[in-house]
């Protein structure tokens, strides 16, 4: 079986080993020595002004939302993982839908102003699949408008726009440390802000509106990682290097030999430095994408529709059309990648969607 993806573990004793100190100290949570640790790591790797990490990747979003979007209208894009509008709706804000780019795949700047209303607070765009938004524009958009920017950079570990990390734009960046991800925690995430004050804020909002044992600086929630998941962080650490240059030779493979008049990929922006996080591929027709689909689920393939639906068409929100949106997301189909995928594997992969193109 082949999974549209496949969790990195590092040796095992080299975790046993790392949790040691956990059973040492018996300290298991509330912000331990290898959360701290682990922070300081990502921190210097990731080039970033600060980083907070947390449960999951959603919390951060959650609490940026709770704090950037007051309850009110926030700009957003259809084309995103689920947890981005449900961020959202679960903090009693409403997502203001603005349609993509259909070369980057990504919330089209173009069309931002025009969904601005005197409710409007926040917008809160992906960078989808590690590709950034346009930054620089929604940065002038933001200005001009008075409106707070948060970024949903789930899948943009180790990605930087001319130089810089992409976790530095925004006034809140936020990422996944899943573990599908290409760095993870098994499950976790964290959150990035320049400011001070703001980080503050997003900092005690993570832990229950701590201040100290006995006072609290104001409401919060309870978004910390455990010692657990740091462990597991600390240990796939070393082999980011060796993440990253084995899923590289697996885009490679794919960029050499599928077949480039059937299928139409995702437009880097320029002056990127991309992550491989993965392998987005679009079909003419969604009939296309089916009958491809079918074929490789017929060997044990399992590639994955995402994203998938356009979030703007989900039942629990109230419906707009989103003509780009709709139109890739029920054509767009994620590839295996991962590391420790065989060349025999993929030279199977790609012959059954070329093969099955020509049919």
């Amino acid at each position: 079986m082949i999974n549209v993806t496949k969790t990195f573990l590092p040796p095992k004793n080299e975790y046993d080993e790392i949790l040691n100190d956990v059973w040492a100290t018996q300290w298991l949570t509330n912000r331990g020595k290898l959360v701290l640790e682990l922070e300081t790591k990502l921190k210097s790797y990731l080039d970033v002004s600060s980083i907070l990490i947390t449960s999951n990747g959603t919390v951060p979003l959650q609490i940026a939302v709770k704090i950037l979007g007051e309850n009110s209208e926030i700009i957003t894009t259809p084309f995103s993982y689920v947890a981005t509008s449900a961020a959202i709706i679960w903090e009693n804000c409403t997502p203001i839908f603005v349609d993509i780019h259909p070369e980057y795949f990504t919330i089209d700047e173009t069309k931002i102003e025009a969904a601005i209303t005197s409710k409007t607070k926040a917008i809160l765009a992906t960078h989808v699949f590690g590709n950034p938004c346009d930054v620089e524009t929604i940065e002038k958009i933001a200005q001009k408008h008075n409106l707070k920017v948060i970024y949903d950079a789930a899948h943009c570990f180790g990605v930087k726009y001319k130089q810089k990390s992409i976790f530095e734009y925004g006034d809140v960046s936020t990422v996944s440390f899943h573990a599908t991800k290409l760095f993870h925690t098994a499950e976790g995430g964290a959150l990035f802000c320049k400011d001070e004050k703001l980080f503050q804020k997003l900092y005690y909002s993570h832990n229950f509106g701590h201040k100290g044992e006995l006072d609290f600086y104001g409401l919060g929630i309870n978004g910390k990682i455990s010692e657990l998941q740091a462990a597991m962080g600390l240990a796939v650490f070393p082999y980011l290097d060796y993440i990253l240059d084995e899923r590289k030779k697996v885009v490679e493979y794919y960029n050499a030999n599928l077949d480039k008049n059937k299928i139409k990929k995702i437009q880097l922006r320029e002056n990127t430095t991309w992550n491989y996080s993965y392998y987005p591929v679009v079909f003419d027709t969604e009939t296309d994408l089916l009958n491809v689909q079918t074929d490789l689920n017929k060997v044990s393939i399992y590639p994955r529709r995402y994203f998938y639906p356009s979030l703007n068409t989900i039942n629990y929100i109230n419906k707009e059309e989103m003509p780009i949106s709709e139109s890739i997301s029920s054509r767009i189909l994620c590839l295996p990648l991962y590391v420790g995928i065989k060349e025999s594997e993929l030279e199977q992969i790609v012959a059954v969607i070329n093969k099955s193109l020509c049919l």
